[in-house]
């Protein structure tokens, strides 16, 4: 599998026209979740979601109020496979994810849906986002709990029955089993790479995005 970070500029160019097409180029204002875990004093909690690249989602979540640690990794299969050239494969059952972890003070399970949604991936691709396509970059939410499953599975049909997509979520939603750090090089790439084409192409765009929709629960750098 070759790394993202080998694309070039001129690469990025000729498959312009297939990433537009693949990737939502504009943020879609959505309503706030109906069933939602109200802000109230409490332990930290984690989320885990999936939904493409985990440098885009976690360059997104590290910019939401409230979020204290976000971490690139594997979910959805085995320890022994979380490697990155196994997981690039698609056979391993893994998804590119990310650990959120989140004060429950400032910041509900329901609303960092909301971002999900809304700015992170475009929920109504099949096993891909954008020029990345595989089961690897499927969209998926890892329940941690019973609430966020059933907090998860409502909004999901409110989205639904409010057809803000064009076209059906296909978001899976599973319990958590496990999560599995991504290699060091991978951790806060953004950050550390703003000027990448493929950060620059497809992940920065979307704390642009963050910022413009979400302007109360945006953070900076």
């Amino acid at each position: 599998m070759i790394r993202r970070s080998t694309l070039s500029l001129a690469l990025l160019a000729l498959m312009g026209a297939c990433s537009l097409a693949g990737a939502r180029s504009k943020p879609v204002a959505l309503p706030d979740a109906r069933l939602d875990a109200p802000l109230a004093t409490g332990q930290d909690q984690v989320a885990v979601l999936a939904g493409g690249c985990f440098w885009g989602l976690e360059a997104v979540f590290e910019h939401v109020k409230g979020v204290k640690a976000v971490v690139s990794g594997y979910s959805g299969g085995n320890a022994m496979a979380a490697r990155y050239a196994l997981v690039g494969t698609g056979k391993t059952g893994h998804a590119e994810a990310v650990r959120i972890v989140f004060d429950p003070k400032q910041v509900s399970y329901g609303q960092l849906l909301k971002v999900y949604f809304s700015v992170a991936h475009d929920p109504t691709q099949l096993n891909r986002q954008a020029p990345d396509v595989g089961p690897q970059y499927r969209s998926e939410i890892f329940a941690a709990s019973a609430q966020q499953q059933e907090i998860a599975t409502a909004y999901i049909a409110q989205l639904t029955t409010a057809k803000v997509f064009p076209a059906p979520i296909v978001t899976k939603i599973e319990p958590l089993k496990a999560f599995y750090p991504a290699e060091a090089y991978h951790q806060d790439y953004l950050r550390l790479h703003p000027n990448d084409p493929y950060i620059v192409y497809n992940d920065a765009p979307k704390v642009v995005n963050l910022k413009q929709l979400f302007p109360q629960m945006y953070k900076g750098s």
